[in-house]
C-alpha cells in the first residue's frame, strides 16, 4: 500500500513538535537544537544487557573483539540514521509505516515481535537496575525488582516537565557513566598496543565458535530494534520547517547529533570490553562472565578502593536510562502499529510489569545465578528480532514514492542491504547452534 498520502496521528502527540529549531542562526545553534534525540538512543547502546556480553567477551579474549564492537557501532550509525530519515522525511515513525504498509495480521506479527524484544530489554534493564542496588546497598535481588517499577513514576513526572527536560536527564546519567568508566580505565592501564590491536578483525572471531558466539551476542546487545523505532518518533519533537530544505536540515543535523551521541556509546562499550580483559583476562580470571563477580573482583584485582562503587553506580545509572527510553519506545509502538492510545503511566506501568513479572520470579526460585543466565537470554532474543526491525526500515527508505528526494541511494541500498544479509545471517548461526 503507498502510505505517502495517508493522513496520520502525529507520533507521541504530546511532545510533537515542541521544540523550536531556529530557522537562522549559526551551525551550532541548529545542531543545539537537535540535540538529545542521539543522546536518547545511544542509552540503548550501554544498557545492562551489553555489560554481560562485554565483560565475558574481554575476560575470555582479552581486546580481540573490540573489532565486533566498532563494527556493531558503524552498523547502528547507519540503521539509525536511516530510522530518523524515515521518520524526519515522512512525518510518520516506523510503527506507523508498518501499519499502513502491511496487512493487518502482518502488522499485528511485526508488533507482538517489537513487543518481545521490548520485554527482553527492559527485562535486562530490570535486572541490571535490581543487581546494582544490590551491590551499592545490599538490598536483596528481588527488592532492587520491585523498586526499579518507580522507574515509570519517575518518567511520567520528567515528561510532564517538556521533552528537553527527560533529554537532559538522561544527558546527565551519560556524563555520569562515562566518568564512571574514565576512572576505571585510567585505574586499570590497559595496553593501548593490544587495544588497537584488537580495533582490527581477526579471522579467529568466525572460526572459533566459542569466540563467535559471544560476538553475535556482542551484536545483538549492540543493535536494538527498539531504538529504530523510538528514533523514527523523537526526532519529530522538533518544530522544523515541512519543506524540502527544512527537511534536508533536520536530517543533516540530526545524523550528526545520532552519530556524535553513538560514538560515545561505542567508547562506554569498548571500556567495559578493555577494563574486563586489562582487569581480568590477563591476570588469569578468564572465566569472568558476571556483573556480580567482575564488581567484586576489581578492587582486589586491580588493587585500588572505589572501582568496584563506580562500576556499580554505572550499572545503575545505565540501567536507569534505559528504562526512560525503552519505556518511551514501548508507548511509541503500541501507538504505531495498533493506533491504540492509553494513557501514558497504564502503557508504561504494562511495559515494566511485563519485565518485573518473570524477572521476580526468576530472582526468588534461582537467585544470582538465574538473573544472569536471563540476562544473556535477554540478548539473545534482542538478536533475533532484530532482522524483523531492520528489513521493513530498508524497504521504507529506499522506497521512492514514499521517501520521495530523501529516498536511499544506490550505495546507502547497497551498505543497508549488506548490514540486513550480515544480521540475518548471524541470527540464523545463532538460532541453529541453541537449538541443534
Amino acid at each position: 500500500m503507498n502510505i505517502k498520502n495517508t493522513i496520520l496521528n502525529h507520533s507521541l502527540p504530546e511532545v510533537y513538535g515542541s521544540i523550536k529549531v531556529p530557522k537562522t542562526g549559526s551551525f551550532y545553534k541548529k545542531l543545539w537544537a537537535f540535540t538529545g534525540p542521539g543522546l536518547m538512543v545511544a542509552v540503548g547502546y550501554m544498557d545492562p544487557g551489553n555489560w554481560a556480553t562485554d565483560i565475558a567477551g574481554g575476560s575470555k579474549f582479552g581486546y580481540t573483539l573490540l573489532s565486533v564492537i566498532l563494527i556493531s557501532n558503524l552498523f547502528a550509525m547507519l540503521l539509525q540514521h536511516l530510522s530518523l530519515k524515515l521518520g524526519i522525511a515522512t512525518g510518520r515513525d516506523l510503527a506507523q509505516a508498518c501499519r499502513y504498509a502491511y496487512s493487518k495480521p502482518v502488522a499485528i506479527a511485526l508488533w507482538v515481535l517489537c513487543e518481545i524484544a521490548i520485554a527482553a530489554c527492559d527485562l535486562a534493564e530490570v535486572i541490571g537496575s535490581a543487581i546494582a542496588i544490590n551491590l551499592l546497598f545490599g538490598l536483596p535481588l528481588t527488592v532492587g525488582v520491585v523498586i526499579t517499577v518507580l522507574d515509570v513514576l519517575v518518567l511520567l513526572y520528567f515528561q510532564g516537565k517538556g521533552f528537553r527536560a527527560l533529554e537532559c536527564i538522561v544527558a546527565g546519567l551519560i556524563f555520569m557513566i562515562f566518568c564512571c568508566f574514565g576512572y576505571e580505565i585510567f585505574v586499570s592501564q590497559p595496553s593501548v598496543n593490544e587495544i588497537l590491536g584488537g580495533i582490527l578483525p581477526k579471522p579467529q572471531i568466525i572460526i572459533n565458535p566459542e569466540m563467535l558466539y559471544v560476538a553475535i551476542g556482542i551484536l545483538g546487545a549492540t543493535v536494538m530494534p527498539h531504538n529504530l523505532y523510538l528514533h523514527s518518533s523523537i526526532v519529530q519533537t522538533r518544530n522544523f520547517e515541512k519543506n524540502s530544505e527544512g527537511k534536508r536540515s533536520a536530517i543533516f543535523f540530526a545524523t550528526i547529533d545520532s552519530n556524535l551521541s553513538l560514538s560515545l556509546a561505542f567508547f562506554i562499550n569498548a571500556a567495559i570490553l578493555i577494563i574486563s580483559a586489562a582487569t581480568f583476562h590477563n591476570t588469569g580470571n578468564q572465566n569472568v562472565a558476571d556483573i556480580n563477580d567482575a564488581y567484586h573482583l576489581l578492587d582486589p584485582v586491580l588493587g585500588v578502593k572505589f572501582a568496584g562503587i563506580f562500576f556499580a553506580v554505572a550499572l545503575l545509572a545505565s540501567g536507569q536510562n534505559s528504562t526512560l527510553t525503552g519505556t518511551l519506545a514501548g508507548q511509541i509502538v503500541m501507538e504505531g502499529f495498533l493506533n491504540l492510545r492509553l494513557k501514558p503511566w497504564l502503557r508504561r506501568l504494562i511495559t515494566r510489569l511485563i519485565a518485573v513479572i518473570p524477572a521476580l520470579i526468576v530472582t526468588i526460585i534461582y537467585g544470582e545465578k538465574g538473573t544472569g543466565d536471563l540476562l544473556v537470554l535477554s540478548q539473545v532474543i534482542l538478536s533475533l528480532q532484530l532482522s524483523f526491525a531492520v528489513v521493513p526500515l530498508i524497504v521504507f527508505t529506499s522506497d521512492k514514492t514514499q521517501m520521495g528526494e530523501f529516498v536511499n541511494s544506490k550505495l546507502m541500498k547497497i551498505c543497508a542491504w549488506i548490514v540486513a544479509i550480515i544480521i540475518i545471517a548471524l541470527n540464523g548461526y545463532l538460532l541453529w547452534d541453541t537449538i541443534f
